[in-house]
C-alpha cells in the first residue's frame, strides 16, 4: 500500500509499504479517505518536533476515512461506516482522559503524523475508542475538516471563552483554516465578528463568509480600527492564534472584564506583558490546547447542520508538498484538503 512519509526537514515520500495486519482487540482498521493540512504538518515538515521522533514517520494529523474491518470486542462499528480519528494516542485510563479531558492526558504517546505514524497511508489499524463516527449527509471533504481544525474552534470559543449568542468576537487571520471556521461559528450564534486578513482579495472572501468587519493588518493598526468599530468599548472576544506580533493589539482590543482565548503562536511564542493592565481591565486570559473527542462530535453534528468548513482546495497525495508550501505562505484562504 502507500504510504507518504517524512525522511527528512522538508523531504516527503510516498513510499510503497506493508498493508498492515487484521485490527488488533478493540481496533478497527480505516481506508483512508483524505488528509486535512494544517500549521502542524508544516511545523513537523520543518523538522520542529518539539520532542524525539524517529524518521521516517507517515504524516497527516487530520483525516477522514472508511471502517473496512473490526477487531475482536469492538461494539458500535461496522465495516462501511465512515469515522475520523481523534489525532492523539491517548492512554485512555488516567484522570483526566476518564473525565473526557482527553488532550490533557497524562500519558499520551504522541500526535499522529507529529511524533508518531499519521493518516496519509492506504489503511491503518486505530483503536476504536479514537475514532469518531461521521453522521450521514456529512462530504468526505468537510468531514476531513472536523477532526482538528473544527474541533479546535469548538473547543477556544465555547469550552474556554464560553461565547454567548449576541457577542462580539475579534478573529485573527480570518483567511486560515480555524479562523474561516471560527467566523463561521460565531455567525451562526448570532455574534458580531471582526477579522484580520492580510490582502484585499482575502478581505473580500471574508465579507463573503460572514465577518461583519474585515480589518486588512497590513494597512491599518487592528486594535485602533476594532476600538473604533466598538465605540472605544472594546471585543467580548479575542479568538487569538498568531503570537506575539498580535499579542499587545489583542490586549487593547478586549473590553474591561474581556476574554483572549489562545491556541497558537505562529509568529513567535515569547512577548511581555503589562500586569496593571491585566488586573486593572481584568482581562481573562485562557491557553487553549488541542480540543477532546466531544469536541469533534460536536463539530461534526454542526457540519452535518449547514456550518461547513471553508474548502481553499483538493489536491492530489502527490502535491501535499505543494500543500505545504502554500500554507506555509499563507497563500491560502480556507482548508485545504489531500483526497487519497
Amino acid at each position: 500500500m502507500r504510504a507518504l512519509r517524512l525522511v527528512g526537514d522538508r523531504n516527503l515520500e510516498l513510499a510503497e509499504v506493508e498493508a498492515p495486519p487484521p485490527p488488533g482487540p478493540g481496533e478497527v482498521q480505516i481506508k483512508t479517505l483524505a488528509i486535512a493540512l494544517n500549521h502542524i504538518d508544516v511545523w513537523g515538515w520543518r523538522g520542529m518536533a518539539f520532542a524525539k521522533r524517529k524518521l521516517p514517520v507517515v504524516v497527516g494529523a487530520e483525516a477522514v476515512g472508511e471502517v473496512v474491518a473490526v477487531g475482536d470486542g469492538v461494539i458500535g462499528f461496522a465495516a462501511g461506516e465512515m469515522v475520523v480519528p481523534y489525532g492523539a494516542y491517548t492512554c485512555g485510563k488516567c484522570k483526566p482522559c476518564l473525565e473526557g479531558k482527553d488532550n490533557l492526558c497524562e500519558n499520551v504517546n504522541g500526535l499522529a503524523g507529529f511524533h508518531v505514524d499519521g493518516f496519509a497511508q492506504d489503511y491503518y489499524n486505530w483503536p476504536a475508542r479514537l475514532a469518531i463516527k461521521v453522521p450521514a449527509g456529512v462530504s468526505v471533504t468537510d468531514a476531513a475538516c472536523a477532526p482538528l481544525t473544527f474541533a479546535t474552534v469548538e473547543h477556544m470559543l465555547f469550552d474556554n471563552a464560553r461565547l454567548q449568542p449576541g457577542e462580539t468576537v475579534l478573529v485573527h487571520a480570518g483567511g486560515s483554516g480555524i479562523g474561516s471556521a471560527a467566523i463561521r461559528m460565531t455567525k451562526a450564534i448570532g455574534g458580531t465578528v471582526i477579522t484580520t486578513v492580510g490582502d484585499d482579495e482575502k478581505a473580500e472572501k471574508a465579507k463573503a463568509l460572514g465577518a461583519d468587519h474585515v480589518i486588512n493588518y497590513k494597512k491599518d493598526r487592528f486594535e485602533g480600527v476594532t476600538r473604533k468599530i466598538t465605540q472605544k468599548k472594546g471585543v467580548d472576544v479575542v479568538f487569538e492564534h498568531t503570537g506575539a506580533e498580535t499579542w499587545q493589539g489583542s490586549l487593547l482590543s478586549l473590553k474591561r472584564g474581556g476574554r483572549l482565548v489562545t491556541c497558537g503562536a505562529t509568529s513567535g511564542p515569547t512577548t511581555t506583558m503589562n500586569l496593571m493592565q491585566l488586573f486593572q481591565q481584568q482581562y481573562k486570559i485562557f491557553g487553549s490546547f488541542g480540543f477532546t473527542i466531544r469536541n469533534i462530535a460536536t463539530s461534526l453534528q454542526k457540519i452535518a447542520k449547514g456550518i461547513k468548513p471553508v474548502i481553499d482546495s483538493e489536491i492530489a497525495v502527490a502535491d501535499f508538498g505543494l500543500g505545504l508550501e502554500r500554507l506555509e505562505t499563507r497563500r491560502v484562504f480556507g482548508k485545504i484538503v489531500v483526497r487519497f
